[in-house]
């Protein structure tokens, strides 16, 4: 009897032990600030230049373009291999429901979004958390993700405004998961990511303030686009 006691703490402690450390693995490899990281090596602090932000759109304004997209592409790797972390205990106990092992796979992909903008290292000071949610898609709801990075796209080129290209792209990845498309998955499924993307939104509430205001940064492609953007933000100085 007691030999089966003891048997049924270790398994007690696999079933709850194996996705705590997959949970705690995703967070801590999110928290790594790969933006910081690649402007340190450039001799660059980001946090205290342009948006102070360690994303990758700050990268991209303070760094280089394509130590930008360095960045971007590091972040929503970290969402992947978030989603990745969900098959630990499915690797090591065989009898993990499929349904299961897809929770864990995206609440560790959520843990490695919130690690990106809550980062440990840096006293939970993170970004925005778009690249890692983006990666987080690409691992549990790739459709959902493809479509939302789409939508990005569009609505960046045709603003130039990352916020605002964000938030809309947020809102199409919520829309998209109570679609057909994706039926056949849980409920839980759909509440977890559509709350996931207003958790990005929120995220970017002071963009939408300065947005509401006409005082939001746009994206500059071209020198003149570059002049314009710095007249207005002397003026916006100059107004204080």
């Amino acid at each position: 009897m007691e030999q089966n006691a003891a048997m049924s703490l270790v398994q007690l402690g696999i079933d709850f032990g194996l996705p705590l450390v997959a949970l705690v693995i995703a967070y801590l490899a999110g928290a790594i600030p790969f933006g910081l990281l690649i402007g340190k090596v450039r001799g660059i602090d980001i946090r205290t230049m342009g948006s102070q932000n360690i994303g990758a759109t700050n990268v991209f304004r303070c760094v280089g373009a394509k130590y930008g997209i360095l960045a971007f592409v590091l972040d929503m790797v970290k969402g992947v291999f978030g989603t990745l972390c969900g098959f630990l205990p499915a690797l090591l106990v065989a009898d993990i429901p499929e349904d299961t092992t897809l929770l864990l796979r995206v609440l560790c992909g959520t843990s490695a979004m919130l690690g990106h903008m809550f980062p440990v290292y840096l006293k939970f000071k993170g970004g925005k958390g778009v690249s890692t949610a983006l990666g987080l898609l690409f691992g549990v709801a790739p459709l959902a993700g493809l479509l939302g990075f789409a939508g990005w796209g569009i609505f960046f080129v045709s603003s130039r405004y990352v916020s605002l290209a964000s938030c809309l792209a947020a809102c199409i990845v919520g829309g998209v998961m109570w679609s057909p498309l994706y039926a056949d998955k849980p409920l839980w499924y759909a509440i977890l990511i559509t709350l996931l993307a207003l958790l990005a939104i929120v995220k970017h509430r002071q963009n939408i303030v300065r947005l509401c205001k006409g005082t939001e940064n746009r994206f500059a492609f071209t020198a003149k686009q570059r002049a314009a953007r710095d007249a207005k933000r002397a003026q916006q100085e100059n107004a204080k």
